[in-house]
C-alpha cells in the first residue's frame, strides 16, 4: 500500500507540472493579443509592474522584471517615445526620476487584461460555480504562501 507521503509527492508533482503547463499557455495566449497591439511582451511587463504598482525608479522596474538597468533604460526610452509612460522627477529629490505610466500605456493594459480573462473566463465556463470559487480560493491560498516566504 502506497504511503501517503508518496502520494502528496505524487500531487505535488501533478500540480507543479499543470502549473507549469497553464502558464504557458497563458503567456502564449497572452503573446497572441499582444500582437493587436504595438508593444513588445518586456514592455507590457513594464506596463503591468507600473499598472499594479504605481510610479518607479528605473532601478526598482530592473529589479521586478530581473534586466540589468541599462536594458530597462532602454526599453523605458522606446516607450517614452511611444507616450506609454513618462520621467518624471521627484519633487522633493530632482535627482531622483520615477517612471509614470501614461493614459495610453493604462489603456492598453486594460484592455489586454479584459482579453486575458475573457480568455480565462472561456476556459472556466463548464465549471460549476462552487468549482470556480474553489480554484479560485485555492490559488488565493497558494499565492498567499509563496509571498511569505
Amino acid at each position: 500500500m502506497e504511503r501517503d507521503s508518496d502520494k502528496l509527492s505524487e500531487f505535488v508533482a501533478d500540480i507543479e507540472r499543470d502549473l507549469r503547463y497553464i502558464n504557458e499557455i497563458i503567456k502564449q495566449k497572452g503573446r497572441e493579443i499582444l500582437n493587436d497591439y504595438n508593444i513588445t511582451l518586456p514592455q507590457f511587463i513594464a506596463l503591468q509592474w507600473l499598472f499594479e504598482e504605481g510610479d518607479m525608479m528605473i532601478g526598482e522596474l530592473s529589479a521586478r522584471m530581473f534586466l540589468a538597468c541599462s536594458t530597462t533604460t532602454d526599453l523605458i526610452d522606446r516607450m517614452e517615445k511611444a507616450q506609454l509612460v513618462e520621467r518624471v522627477k521627484d519633487a522633493h529629490d530632482r535627482r531622483i526620476v520615477r517612471i509614470h505610466l501614461l493614459g495610453e500605456g493604462e489603456r492598453i493594459i486594460n484592455e489586454v487584461i479584459d482579453k486575458r480573462r475573457l480568455y480565462v473566463q472561456q476556459i472556466v465556463k463548464d465549471f460549476t460555480e462552487d468549482e470556480v470559487l474553489s480554484l479560485k480560493n485555492n490559488l488565493e491560498k497558494m499565492h498567499r504562501e509563496m509571498k511569505a516566504e
